[in-house]
C-alpha cells in the first residue's frame, strides 16, 4: 500500500522560508516521479513543482520559479520542497504526489497523493 505523508507546514510571515517534506512508503521510491501541488481555499488545485525519478530534471510553475526548490533523497524515500521568499498568495494546502511515469504538471496522471500540509503566510 502506497503512503505519502507530508510534514513541515505552518504559519509564517511574508519573506520567510519553510521546507516541506514528503515521506513515501510502499513503492520503489527511486523509480517514481514526485511532485508538489497546492490548493488554496476556493481555488482549484495547481501544480507547484515536479522532479524526475533520477532527480536530474525539475519543473516549476511560473509563480514559484526562482523561490521554490524541489529535491529528493532516494535513500530516505523523501521528497522536499524548499520554499523561500514566501508570499501571502502561497497560502494553501500543499500535497505531494507520485507517479511511475513522468507526469510533469498534470495532476490527473498522479495516482498517489498525500493528505496535505497547511502553509499559511501572513502579510
Amino acid at each position: 500500500q502506497v503512503q505519502l505523508v507530508e510534514s513541515g507546514g505552518g504559519l509564517v510571515q511574508a519573506g520567510d522560508s519553510l521546507r516541506l517534506s514528503c515521506a513515501a512508503s510502499g513503492l520503489t521510491f527511486s523509480g517514481y516521479c514526485l511532485a508538489w501541488f497546492r490548493q488554496a481555499p476556493g481555488k482549484e488545485r495547481e501544480f507547484v513543482a515536479a522532479i524526475r525519478s533520477s532527480g536530474g530534471s525539475t519543473l516549476y510553475a511560473d509563480s514559484v520559479k526562482g523561490r521554490f526548490i524541489i529535491s529528493r533523497d532516494n535513500a530516505k524515500n523523501t521528497v522536499y520542497l524548499q520554499m523561500n521568499s514566501l508570499k501571502p498568495e502561497d497560502t494553501a494546502v500543499y500535497y505531494c504526489a507520485a507517479s511511475r511515469f513522468y507526469s510533469a504538471g498534470d495532476g490527473g496522471r498522479y495516482p498517489y497523493w498525500g493528505q496535505g500540509t497547511q502553509v499559511t503566510v501572513s502579510s
